[in-house]
């Protein structure tokens, strides 16, 4: 079977924030608990998990004196994602039949 099923997709939090990541050079913190609708906890919780699985990296900042965090999908974490993308995928395809 194409691709490989990772247990680091497996939550559907993780999942999400792996997906805006695809589609977005960078992400902050705040906008992802807005559009995810989950707790500061919650969050960070998942996207540790991603950091520490190196499919994610943090990059820090202040804009004036308000701090920033955004993240970002490594090429590693992009790969694996595509890769779980393609395992999903071929899974549904196989059981269409």
């Amino acid at each position: 079977m194409k691709g490989n099923y990772d247990k680091a997709f497996e939550n559907v939090i993780r999942l999400r924030v792996m997906s805006i990541l695809m589609v977005n050079e960078q992400f902050d913190f705040n906008s992802f608990k807005e559009f995810l609708e989950v707790t500061d906890g919650n969050l960070a919780s998942h996207l540790r998990n991603l950091e520490n699985a190196e499919y994610i990296r943090v990059e820090k900042s202040f804009a004036g004196r308000k701090p920033l965090t955004n993240y970002l999908a490594t090429e590693a974490g992009k790969k694996a994602f595509q890769s779980h993308l393609d395992f999903l995928e071929n899974l549904i395809n196989e059981n269409k039949t």
